[in-house]
C-alpha cells in the first residue's frame, strides 16, 4: 500500500469536500428545523454523498464515456440549479408551513430532498469532488490495496462533513434567530457566487 498515495488523497478529497466551508451553508439551509431533524438531513445527506462517489470512483469515467457526457456539463448543471437555491435562500422566497399537520408533512419531505440537493449533490459530491475520486480511482486501479485504502479515505472524507454539519447546530443555536437570518441572506449571495463560479469553470473547461 502506497501511503503517499492516500495520503494526498486523503488531502485532495477534505480540500474538494470542503467540510469547513460547507457548514455555514447547512446552517442556512436547515433553517428553523430541530436538531434531529438537522442530524437527519446531515446523515442523507452524508450517505447519498458516499454512495455517489463511490460510484463514479468504481466506474465514473466508464459511464461519462459511454454516454457522451463530461465533467464540465456537471459544472455547468450543477451551478444553475445551486443558483436557484442561493436565489431562494437570498429573498426568503421558501414555502410558509400553515397547518401544523401539513408541516409535518412537508418538513419530512424537504428533508429527503434537501439531504439530496444540494446537500449531497453538487455540494457534497460536487464536480471538483467528482472528479477527484475518478482521478484517484484511475491512479490506484493497479493497486488493489491503494484501490481499498481509496475507498477508506472517501468514507472518511465523507464522515469529516458529517461532524462539521453535527457542530454546525450548536453555531445555529448560538446564533438565535436574528443571527440565522443574517447570515441565510449573507450565505445566500455567496452561495450565488459560487454557483456562477462552477458555471464559468464548465463553460472555460469546453472552450477550445
Amino acid at each position: 500500500m502506497d501511503f503517499t498515495f492516500l495520503w494526498q488523497a486523503l488531502v485532495t478529497m477534505l480540500v474538494t469536500l470542503d467540510p469547513l466551508g460547507l457548514a455555514p451553508i447547512f446552517i442556512s439551509l436547515t433553517a428553523g428545523m430541530t436538531s434531529a431533524e438537522r442530524r437527519g438531513v446531515a446523515i442523507r445527506a452524508c450517505l447519498i454523498a458516499l454512495a455517489i462517489l463511490t460510484f463514479f470512483g468504481l466506474g465514473g469515467q466508464f459511464l461519462l464515456d459511454a454516454l457522451g457526457i463530461g465533467l464540465p456539463a456537471f459544472r455547468i448543471a450543477g451551478g444553475l440549479l445551486l443558483f436557484y437555491i442561493a436565489f431562494e435562500m437570498t429573498f426568503e422566497l421558501r414555502a410558509k408551513r400553515k397547518q401544523e399537520s401539513a408541516r409535518s408533512a412537508i418538513t419530512q419531505d424537504h428533508i429527503r430532498h434537501l439531504a439530496a440537493f444540494p446537500l449531497a449533490i453538487p455540494l457534497l459530491a460536487g464536480p471538483g469532488a467528482i472528479t477527484a475520486t475518478i482521478l484517484l480511482a484511475g491512479r490506484a486501479q493497479e493497486n488493489p490495496a491503494n484501490a481499498i485504502g481509496l475507498a477508506f479515505v472517501i468514507m472518511l472524507g465523507v464522515a469529516s462533513c458529517f461532524v462539521t454539519f453535527l457542530a454546525a447546530e450548536r453555531v445555529a443555536r448560538w446564533l438565535g434567530v436574528m443571527g440565522n437570518i443574517v447570515l441565510t441572506r449573507l450565505l445566500g449571495v455567496i452561495l450565488a457566487a459560487l454557483a456562477i463560479q462552477f458555471v464559468i469553470d464548465g463553460i472555460v473547461a469546453v472552450l477550445p
